[in-house]
């Protein structure tokens, strides 16, 4: 049983919680997740390490409410316990050594983005951040992201908060203007990291994306979160969750997550329904 120390509401549908795995923290590194489980018969979820602290001992994770398992793991509060909390699992990011980097994040997966700036920033590589967001109801970690970068920008679909336009926006014209980089790192939905590939490909700058497919075991038993990089199949659980953007098959990827998007649907509705049943 792992304890929830903490948790924070960052927008109506993303949480943050704390919890106490002194086991994980000893081991877990940027770009490494996370597979646990809410309830004894529960399914169980992959959720990026957004923090670890060795103080207290905790990991935070970050989510976003868009399943079944996300929205009963909203329903735990500061003192409830997760059943599993396995990890850290995946690769850890390979940021020795940089001296430039932009990192880009879109959505919930600026939880992913932001413990590499942190990271990349603490060791004294020069940082720019991207976050991107649908509206500003859904902005967090704003504050965050800029105490460790050196450039920052944010950007709104709708333009109703900082910038209007998309991630790829602030990037072309930092490119345009002779910005220069190591390595970009792009963490968010799949055609967002896929258009920003496509772009840093035409200038030839290495980028990273993050691979979050549907994940079952964390293992690579399963087979679930295979992705082709290149010429060859990989799990994201153990040969990930980062690969080489320019060798990502997005569009593959795009149309396997499609298939499981009704039956997600399905099984959040009947939650929603039994908690609406609970509260009367």
């Amino acid at each position: 049983m792992f304890l929830i120390t903490e948790k924070i509401i960052l927008t109506p549908t993303v949480s943050m919680l704390k919890i106490k795995a002194p086991d994980v923290v000893r081991h877990a590194k940027p770009g490494q997740f996370v597979m646990l489980r809410v309830e004894e018969n529960g399914e169980r979820i992959p959720l990026t390490i957004a923090e670890s602290n060795l103080n207290d001992q905790t990991i935070s994770v970050i989510f976003q409410i868009v399943g079944a398992t996300t929205k009963k793991l909203n329903q735990l509060e500061k003192g409830d316990y997760l059943i599993d909390f396995a990890g850290p699992m995946g690769r850890p990011a390979k940021l020795d050594g940089l001296k430039k980097v932009c990192v880009i994040g879109g959505g919930v997966g600026c939880a992913i983005a932001y413990p590499i700036a942190k990271s990349l920033f603490e060791q004294n590589t020069v940082v720019h951040t991207i976050i991107g967001f649908r509206t500003k109801e859904l902005v967090f970690l704003e504050n965050e992201f800029k105490r460790i970068s050196n450039q920052f920008y944010l950007v709104t679909d709708d333009g109703s908060y900082h910038q209007q336009g998309k991630v790829t926006d602030i990037l072309k014209s930092l490119l345009l203007k002779g910005e220069t980089y190591d390595e970009v790192y792009a963490i968010g939905p799949l055609p967002m990291m896929k258009y920003v590939s496509l772009l840093t490909k035409e200038y030839n700058i290495k980028t990273i994306v993050s691979m979050n497919p549907v994940m079952v075991d964390g293992t690579g038993m399963c087979g679930g979160c295979r992705v082709s990089v290149g010429n060859e199949m990989k799990f994201a659980c153990v040969d990930g969750p980062e690969f080489d953007g320019h060798l990502v098959n997005f569009d593959e990827a795009i149309k396997r997550n499609k298939m499981y998007e009704s039956f997600e649907s399905k099984q959040y509705q009947e939650v929603c329904n039994s908690l609406k049943e609970v509260s009367k």
